[in-house]
């Protein structure tokens, strides 16, 4: 088995049959929570930043790229391929899904169709993901972006932008006059 594989699977039994389950970093009680997540990201992440941030009840996959300073929010669920870019902020219960059942048939009950191919989803630097957020398969967000709390990322979000909603929709820009002819 090469040493890779071997080091996912041993990250992720420590992962989750302890550090999932150890108090949020933010709690008071200071046991080495952080460092222990941090450790099991670096070996079950496909790659994972400097001073990252994974907290309790979290689930993700192993195709993950967490950027430098970002964190995965308390009993996030991230499915598939995702790459989050530096310093991303995540509230609680979000969760990233990058495929779908498929349900073109109707002659075969939906249950039986299989999944549609993956969709990767970028989430880039400096983004902050409200609590509740669910991003759905393909979609890109933006630097700079706030994705208000509970809302349904269909679409991509464009740079600097503040999207709320179901389905989210762009709000308002970030930038002022003269930041938005820099962008």
């Amino acid at each position: 088995m090469k040493i890779r594989t071997l080091k996912r699977k041993l990250g992720a039994v420590v992962y989750y049959s302890l550090a999932k389950h150890l108090p949020t970093s933010y709690s008071g009680i200071r046991i080495g929570q952080t460092a222990l997540r941090r450790f099991c990201g670096k070996w079950m992440l496909r790659s994972c930043g400097k001073k990252v941030n994974i907290e309790k009840g979290a689930y993700f996959s192993s195709e993950v790229s967490l950027g430098d300073f970002s964190g995965l929010g308390v009993n996030a669920k991230i499915h598939g391929t995702c790459f989050i870019g530096n310093c991303v902020m995540m509230g609680e219960d979000c969760t990233i899904i990058t495929r779908n059942h498929a349900f073109d048939r109707i002659d075969i009950p939906m249950m039986n169709q299989g999944f549609e191919n993956e969709r990767p989803v970028y989430i880039g630097n400096d983004v902050w993901i409200g609590d509740r957020v669910t991003i759905l398969p393909g979609v890109h967000i933006g630097d700079g972006s706030v994705i208000g709390a509970g809302a349904v990322v269909t679409r991509d979000i464009p740079p600097y932008s503040v999207a709320v909603g179901v389905p989210a929709h762009v709000l308002r820009s970030r930038c002022t006059n003269t930041e938005s002819e820099r962008v």
